[in-house]
Protein backbone atom coordinates (compact mmCIF):
# COMPACT_ATOMS: atom_id res chain seq x y z
CA UNK A 1 0.00 0.00 0.00
CA UNK A 2 1.49 3.37 -0.97
CA UNK A 3 1.80 6.30 1.46
CA UNK A 4 -1.17 8.01 -0.27
CA UNK A 5 -3.58 5.07 -0.10
CA UNK A 6 -3.54 4.10 3.56
CA UNK A 7 -7.31 3.59 3.53
CA UNK A 8 -9.55 3.37 6.58
CA UNK A 9 -8.14 5.24 9.57
CA UNK A 10 -5.08 6.50 7.71
CA UNK A 11 -3.93 9.51 5.75
CA UNK A 12 -6.64 11.27 3.72
CA UNK A 13 -5.26 13.32 0.81
CA UNK A 14 -6.95 16.59 -0.12
CA UNK A 15 -8.05 14.95 -3.38
CA UNK A 16 -10.34 12.61 -1.40
CA UNK A 17 -12.43 15.44 0.14
CA UNK A 18 -16.13 15.27 -0.80
CA UNK A 19 -17.39 18.78 -1.63
CA UNK A 20 -21.11 19.57 -1.33
CA UNK A 21 -22.00 23.00 -2.78
CA UNK A 22 -24.79 24.81 -0.92
CA UNK A 23 -26.75 28.00 -1.76
CA UNK A 24 -25.00 29.67 1.21
CA UNK A 25 -21.48 28.26 0.70
CA UNK A 26 -20.24 24.67 0.82
CA UNK A 27 -19.53 21.66 3.02
CA UNK A 28 -16.37 19.60 2.68
CA UNK A 29 -16.14 16.13 4.22
CA UNK A 30 -12.78 14.52 5.00
CA UNK A 31 -13.72 11.77 7.47
CA UNK A 32 -17.08 9.95 7.56
CA UNK A 33 -18.69 6.56 7.43
CA UNK A 34 -20.01 7.42 3.96
CA UNK A 35 -16.40 7.93 2.83
CA UNK A 36 -15.52 4.53 4.32
CA UNK A 37 -12.70 5.97 6.43
CA UNK A 38 -14.17 6.00 9.96
CA UNK A 39 -16.51 3.99 12.16
CA UNK A 40 -16.75 6.62 14.91
CA UNK A 41 -16.28 10.21 13.63
CA UNK A 42 -17.36 12.68 10.98
CA UNK A 43 -14.95 15.56 10.30
CA UNK A 44 -15.47 18.33 7.81
CA UNK A 45 -15.38 22.02 7.05
CA UNK A 46 -18.23 24.44 6.55
CA UNK A 47 -17.73 27.56 4.44
CA UNK A 48 -20.40 30.30 4.66
CA UNK A 49 -20.41 33.27 2.30
CA UNK A 50 -20.66 36.84 3.68
CA UNK A 51 -24.20 37.74 4.73
CA UNK A 52 -25.38 34.13 4.36
CA UNK A 53 -26.48 31.50 6.89
CA UNK A 54 -26.82 27.75 6.86
CA UNK A 55 -30.36 26.51 7.61
CA UNK A 56 -31.56 26.02 11.17
CA UNK A 57 -31.15 22.30 11.87
CA UNK A 58 -30.35 19.68 14.49
CA UNK A 59 -28.61 16.33 14.77
CA UNK A 60 -30.73 13.67 16.53
CA UNK A 61 -27.87 11.19 16.84
CA UNK A 62 -24.75 13.18 17.70
CA UNK A 63 -23.02 16.10 19.36
CA UNK A 64 -21.17 18.62 17.18
CA UNK A 65 -18.06 20.66 17.87
CA UNK A 66 -17.60 23.77 15.70
CA UNK A 67 -14.31 25.68 15.53
CA UNK A 68 -13.90 28.99 13.70
CA UNK A 69 -10.77 29.07 11.52
CA UNK A 70 -11.52 32.27 9.59
CA UNK A 71 -14.21 34.94 9.61
CA UNK A 72 -16.92 35.99 12.08
CA UNK A 73 -20.23 34.26 12.76
CA UNK A 74 -23.28 34.65 14.94
CA UNK A 75 -24.05 31.15 16.13
CA UNK A 76 -27.48 30.17 17.41
CA UNK A 77 -27.98 27.23 19.77
CA UNK A 78 -31.60 27.01 20.89
CA UNK A 79 -32.63 30.53 21.93
CA UNK A 80 -29.06 31.66 22.63
CA UNK A 81 -26.85 33.60 20.19
CA UNK A 82 -23.10 34.07 20.46
CA UNK A 83 -20.67 35.93 18.21
CA UNK A 84 -17.59 33.90 17.37
CA UNK A 85 -14.31 34.63 15.61
CA UNK A 86 -11.06 32.87 14.72
CA UNK A 87 -9.96 30.46 17.44
CA UNK A 88 -13.39 30.24 19.10
CA UNK A 89 -14.96 26.81 19.62
CA UNK A 90 -18.45 25.71 20.65
CA UNK A 91 -19.86 22.33 21.64
CA UNK A 92 -23.44 21.73 20.46
CA UNK A 93 -25.35 19.03 22.37
CA UNK A 94 -27.25 16.27 20.61
CA UNK A 95 -30.66 17.41 19.38
CA UNK A 96 -29.99 21.16 19.82
CA UNK A 97 -31.44 23.45 17.15
CA UNK A 98 -28.58 25.55 15.72
CA UNK A 99 -27.17 27.45 12.75
CA UNK A 100 -24.46 29.94 11.86
CA UNK A 101 -24.72 33.32 10.12
CA UNK A 102 -21.66 34.93 8.57
CA UNK A 103 -21.56 38.48 9.98
CA UNK A 104 -18.22 39.39 8.42
CA UNK A 105 -17.10 40.60 5.02
CA UNK A 106 -15.14 37.48 4.07
CA UNK A 107 -16.12 33.83 3.65
CA UNK A 108 -15.94 32.08 7.01
CA UNK A 109 -14.27 28.71 7.45
CA UNK A 110 -15.42 26.39 10.23
CA UNK A 111 -14.09 22.97 11.23
CA UNK A 112 -16.96 20.70 12.27
CA UNK A 113 -16.63 17.39 14.13
CA UNK A 114 -19.35 14.89 15.08
CA UNK A 115 -19.10 11.95 17.48
CA UNK A 116 -20.53 9.51 14.95
CA UNK A 117 -19.44 8.33 11.52
CA UNK A 118 -23.08 8.51 10.38
CA UNK A 119 -24.24 12.07 11.12
CA UNK A 120 -27.98 12.62 10.81
CA UNK A 121 -29.38 16.08 10.13
CA UNK A 122 -32.97 17.33 10.30
CA UNK A 123 -33.98 20.70 8.86
CA UNK A 124 -31.09 21.29 6.49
Amino acid sequence: MSEHTMGRGGFQPASSVRVEPQPWGRLEWMIAGSLDNSDVLTVGKCFIDPGQANPVHHHPNCDEVLHVVRGRIRHRVGDDYIEMGPGDTISIPIGSIHNATNIGDEQCELVIVFNTAHREVIGE
